[in-house]
């Protein structure tokens, strides 16, 4: 179970670091700002997509004890 929480920091993380360099990459290269930007909210899906299963599945897990 630790390693599904990781990885959901480990996604906010890049959301955090993606969104920066489109915040710096906007006056100079709109096209990679864009890019930055769809990293960004990809990894926000991924982090609240993993969060969901992560409950799920503790939630599967305590039910059977």
């Amino acid at each position: 179970m630790k390693s599904y929480k990781i990885s959901e920091i480990l996604y906010w993380v890049i959301a955090v670091v993606a969104t920066y360099e489109s915040y710096n990459q906007w006056s100079g290269n709109r096209q990679k700002a864009y890019i930055f930007i769809g990293f960004a909210l990809l990894s926000v899906f991924m982090a609240l997509f993993r969060r969901h299963y992560r409950k799920k599945f503790n939630k599967r897990g305590n039910s059977s004890q």
